[in-house]
């Protein structure tokens, strides 16, 4: 399985992004390679939730093209947060979430037994 299948999934989902995406204007799109290039590092995990979001994201900033909305309007101040924030919506579909669920259920069971021993 290559690199970006384990990313996001399905290669027309990807092709179908990457196509959307050059059609942004350059500006756009380089603020839009940057947030990508973060969302692999930090992303949501799933290849579907990742591709779910390229997908949302290429679509907001198509919006934001569209609309003349500047970069930083449309990011804010903190580019890094815009995207911690962004991914979060994602979050339920990652394997970190579910690992933390499983840890959390792992802690509380323990917890309970070790109560009922006393």
């Amino acid at each position: 399985m290559s690199l970006i299948s384990k990313l996001v999934g399905d290669k027309r989902r990807w092709r179908a992004y990457k196509a959307r995406k050059e059609q942004l204007p350059p500006s756009y799109r380089a603020a839009l390679d940057a947030v990508q290039r973060y969302t692999f590092v930090r992303g949501p995990g799933t290849a579907d939730a990742s591709a779910s979001l390229l997908e949302d994201l290429v679509e907001l900033f198509e919006q934001a093209a569209a609309n003349g909305t500047p970069i930083r309007t449309l990011v804010g101040d903190d580019p890094v947060e815009f995207t911690e924030a962004f991914i979060r919506n994602y979050a339920d579909q990652s394997w970190l979430k579910k690992e933390q669920e499983r840890l959390t259920r792992a802690v509380e069971q323990a917890s309970g037994e070790e109560g009922m021993s006393r």
